[in-house]
């Protein structure tokens, strides 16, 4: 069973810090309602990425009546590059699935991957059911299904309630790793990149899997990471700030070296301290762009959101000009 990789709490509760016992972290209720969304999450350090503290998105709820606990999206992938091991031919190069947010590291990290000629047989994201929304960055489950259709991958689905306490979290996870494409996998790989709290808490429950994590951006600076990302052709926007640590007019602008050079001292480049999160829409990664548009930008329970709406592919310049 693989319980505990990846618990994201969509409530108003503090996020487990750096050095916290994340196997504690319980969820909070979920916002409820129309002016309260979902999460922008905190979460166990674990398939999702770092501890942030918790907050809602931005924008509207679409309540629906789900059937499944998990929903995956088979989708027609392009060819897969050869899984090459690299420097090593006699050893056979792992079977992984991709831990996806829909932002700039999990983006990131399937370019530098791609690169190696490894190719994930999954995208893993995990849903707040009734919302519709990414857990983490509070995002169109609409626009999630693009991106997956935009990289040519399946995308995996775990969907957990609006308040879910962590044994119906690790009961989800443990059905979806036990279920195909993911019951096949020997490895999850994760854009961390450099919080060792939540790295060593990944491994250990990967582990007792008998599994292990992928870490391609591990160590490395952050701000020539950023500036990677921007080198490569990346277009991202900010769809979640953190006003304690970041201006919330920061919200809905595009992650451009214009914005790298107005960031405070103390904010990281890559918003690895839950400064800010980011939705990629442009990049070497995808077929096509994800064509959507900035909406309402909104301060609600201490966070500044801006929600992205998807629009028609004629309508992809209205993010670029927003």
């Amino acid at each position: 069973m693989l319980e505990g990789v990846g618990h994201i709490s969509p409530g108003r509760c503090k996020a487990a810090k750096s050095g916290a016992n994340p196997v504690l972290s319980r969820n909070c209720d979920a916002p409820r309602g129309r002016a309260r969304s979902t999460a922008c999450a905190e979460r166990t350090p674990a398939l999702g990425g770092r501890a942030i503290r918790a907050a809602p998105a931005a924008g509207p709820l679409l309540r629906r009546t789900r059937r499944f606990f998990i929903s995956e999206h088979s989708l027609e992938s392009r060819p897969r590059p050869s899984q090459s091991p690299s420097k090593n031919a006699a050893t056979p190069a792992p079977t992984f699935a991709l831990s996806w947010s829909g932002g700039k590291d999990s983006a990131l990290a399937l370019w530098r991957l791609r690169r190696e000629q490894l190719e994930p047989e999954a995208l893993i994201t995990t849903v707040t059911e009734s919302y519709d929304r990414i857990s983490m960055h509070g995002v169109r489950r609409e626009l999630l299904a693009r991106q997956a259709q935009a990289v040519g991958l399946s995308l995996v689905e775990i969907l957990i309630p609006p308040t879910c306490v962590n044994d119906v979290y690790e009961a989800r996870m443990a059905q979806a790793f036990a279920t195909s494409p993911l019951s096949g996998v020997d490895a999850v790989a994760f854009g961390d990149l450099f919080l060792e709290d939540v790295r060593g808490y990944r491994e250990q429950r990967l582990a007792a899997a008998g599994k292990r994590g992928l870490f391609p951006l591990w160590g490395q600076d952050t701000s020539a990471l950023a500036r990677e990302f921007l080198n490569a052709g990346f277009e991202a926007t900010l769809v979640c700030v953190d006003p304690l640590a970041l201006d919330g007019s920061f919200a809905g602008r595009r992650y451009d070296e214009q914005l790298l050079a107005e960031l405070p001292a103390g904010v990281d480049p890559c918003g690895e301290n839950g400064e800010f999160h980011t939705f990629v829409h442009t990049g070497p990664i995808f077929e096509t762009p994800i064509a959507c548009a900035t909406g309402e930008v909104v301060k609600r329970d201490g966070f500044v959101f801006c929600d992205l709406i998807p629009t028609e592919v004629s309508d992809a310049h209205l993010l670029a000009a927003s």
